[in-house]
């Protein structure tokens, strides 16, 4: 795909500025019941397209401007675990199921020959219940004489058995994914020194020490969105406890085909050059310790014995072993290199030096999620949809809703930087259309944003801002 914005409708063409981003809204009280309207749904998502340039050749149906007739489109949904850590329901965590279904309605629309709705949600998630018998019934239903299929793309899935973890891992044929290797060019070669610091929760350090080290930086993704003619990014927009904000360019990661690849934190604390938490604390020094050593035993006895050292280490200074903070300088390099392999790279594992495809992403913020996303988010009564050309316009824009600034989300801020197959061509400023006016992010946080509250170890707003939060909490 050529870089300059330009997609084929027909025997015309659409011009669709990158810095923009269309959205759509309600009223924040009207949010309860929007899911239960898909004829809303609809409507919200075709102004949303429709408000960031498309629809020119049919406004009735927007994604005609970049869907060609028999088309293949993957609909990337964020499916990341099957329950709310939180408790607080399921309508903030995951793209809502009846916003999958608008969604692909409108795809359909355009006459794609082929839709794929695909996700690989976190080892541990109950796929079934993400995707449920029902639910599929009703894909059905929408896509008529469309094909439409179901994709689970985790190559291994996990369970506990009598407190020990085990992996079933081959799921996938090695043929159905794509490895790169970003070498030096990877963003994460500037933290790389000393070997062997990158982790993964729940995953064995030394697979994760052969694929990223100092030069090597190797990554393994599924074929399906390299084989796709388009690919529609489907959102939950909520606060991240590791990278600040899951939106746009987070949801690429579930388009990974091995976690084994992916560094979220760098073991140890701020004081000894890692990520994984502020400071200096001996006993959660300790506990990873244990943690990595049950990681280097999962599926077998010893796990268990080695999981509770670690939970009983950790416990004297509390808080997580995970990276989940604002000084986590990883997660948002990993999700950036991802970005730029599915935007530059081939279902051969070349990059080229100009885009091969765009990723496009429709954003469910009817009910978003804030707190301690992604896994224990709570509700915020947002009441958006938003549509983008570029990821990282969308999440500028998505900071803007949750009023918080780009600056202090450094995988937003860091998108804008200088590298080789650059996140974005043009630098000007996001322009943010709502129902035909163009506003700045900042006009966007007074029009339409929401305070959203930081997880823990976050601070998302300045001490003015941090009383407004807390006045809608109390409320």
């Amino acid at each position: 795909m050529a870089s300059d914005e330009r997609f084929s409708v027909g025997r015309e063409t659409a011009v669709i500025d990158e810095r923009r981003v269309g959205l759509s809204r309600i009223a924040a009280g009207a949010t309860r019941g929007a899911y239960t309207d898909q004829n809303l749904l609809r409507a919200l998502i075709r102004q949303a397209c429709i408000s960031a340039g498309l629809g020119r050749a049919d406004s009735t149906v927007p994604f005609a401007d970049i869907i060609e007739p028999g088309a293949v489109v993957l609909l990337k949904p964020n499916w990341v675990l099957h329950w709310n850590q939180s408790g607080a329901g399921m309508d903030c965590m995951v793209t809502h199921p009846a916003f999958v279904l608008a969604a692909l309605q409108e795809v359909v629309a355009a006459r794609p020959g082929h839709v794929l709705i695909a996700d690989a949600p976190i080892q541990g998630a109950d796929f079934n219940l993400l995707a449920t018998e029902d639910w599929r019934r009703h894909v059905q239903e929408v896509a008529g004489k469309t094909p439409v299929d179901v994709l689970d793309l985790r190559n291994a899935v996990a369970t506990h058995i009598r407190g020990v973890l085990v992996t079933n891992e081959g799921r996938r044929a090695p043929t159905r994914s794509v490895l790169f290797d970003l070498g030096r060019d990877s963003l994460l070669e500037a933290i790389s020194t000393p070997a062997g610091q990158f982790r993964n929760t729940s995953y064995n350090p030394d697979d994760m020490a052969r694929v990223q080290a100092p030069g090597v930086h190797k990554f393994c993704l599924c074929k399906e969105p390299f084989e796709a003619d388009v690919v529609l990014s489907l959102p939950k927009l909520k606060a991240h406890a590791k990278a600040g904000i899951t939106a746009a360019l987070k949801n690429v990661v579930g388009l990974n085909a091995d976690k084994n690849f992916l560094p979220h934190h760098r073991v140890g604390g701020s004081t000894l050059g890692g990520d994984c938490y502020e400071g200096l604390k001996p006993f959660k020094r300790l506990a990873e310790f244990f943690l990595d050593q049950a990681n280097r035993r999962i599926g077998r006895p010893s796990y268990l014995a080695l999981m509770c050292a670690a939970r009983s280490a950790n416990a004297l200074h509390g808080g997580n072993l995970e990276g989940k903070w604002e000084g986590n300088d990883t997660t948002w390099r990993m999700v950036l290199d991802l970005n730029r392999i599915l935007i530059y790279g081939d279902a051969s594992g070349v990059m080229y030096e100009t885009p091969q495809r765009k990723i496009f992403s429709l954003t469910d913020a009817i009910v978003a999620g804030d707190r301690n996303g992604p896994l224990a988010p709570e509700p915020a009564a947002l009441g958006a949809v938003t549509f983008a050309t570029n990821p990282v316009h969308a999440d500028v824009a998505h900071l803007a809703l949750m009023g918080v600034d780009r600056g202090r989300v450094p995988l937003v801020r860091e998108a804008f930087g200088r590298m080789r197959w650059p996140l974005v061509q043009d630098l000007s400023a996001t322009e943010v259309r709502l129902h035909g006016d163009t506003m700045t992010p900042e006009e966007t946080t007074a029009i339409a944003g929401l305070p959203f509250r930081a997880p823990d170890g976050w601070r998302f707003h300045g001490p003015a801002e941090r009383g407004i939060v807390r006045q809608r909490k109390r409320g």
